[in-house]
């Protein structure tokens, strides 16, 4: 490889309102981004999403056309949200959004199928699929995605470390 170490260095791309894109990514046509959020490098936005403030998508992931994401979202990197569950259905009425409430985290390398509803405060485990709905304050993982703990219990291993 040659060339500098600013070679290196992802295009900081000022999106208003205080939010941060770093190229290359993509940000589709429609697409609302809301205050203070960030869209990692190699990220797709579809056309017509609708992030909510102080979202992050993590470099590599996926938010496909019509998803909403509400306030505080976390989306890990690789993550996948899909709106097509016969793809390519070439037919936009047949589109799901998934929708993701505020304060959802949805892991690294996750995928949520078109459709499903992501609870406020719920997270969905790296590499997890979730098939259907995960309710509000929940922890789910695994293919498909299914519970393992409470929010709290996450935040209480997040933050001593525990493995309880």
């Amino acid at each position: 490889m040659s060339g500098s170490n600013e070679d290196l260095v992802g295009i900081r791309h000022d999106l208003g309102n205080g939010s941060v894109a770093w190229g290359p990514c993509h940000i589709g046509k429609g697409a609302v981004i809301g205050a203070n959020c960030s869209v990692g490098a190699l990220a797709h936005v579809g056309s017509e999403a609708a992030l909510g403030d102080r979202v992050r998508v993590q470099g590599g992931a996926y938010v496909a056309s019509i998803c909403e994401l509400g306030n505080d979202v976390f989306i890990g990197p690789n993550a996948t949200l899909l709106n097509d569950r016969h793809p390519p259905s070439r037919d936009r009425e047949k589109w799901l959004p998934v929708i993701v409430g505020n304060g959802a985290v949805i892991g690294g390398g996750a995928t949520i199928l078109p459709g499903v509803t992501i609870g406020q405060n719920a997270v969905v485990a790296a590499g997890g699929v979730a098939t259907k709905d995960i309710p509000p304050g929940e922890v789910w993982g695994g293919v498909p995605a299914t519970f393992l703990m409470t929010r709290d219990d996450y935040e209480s291993n997040r933050i001593d470390g525990s493995d309880s």
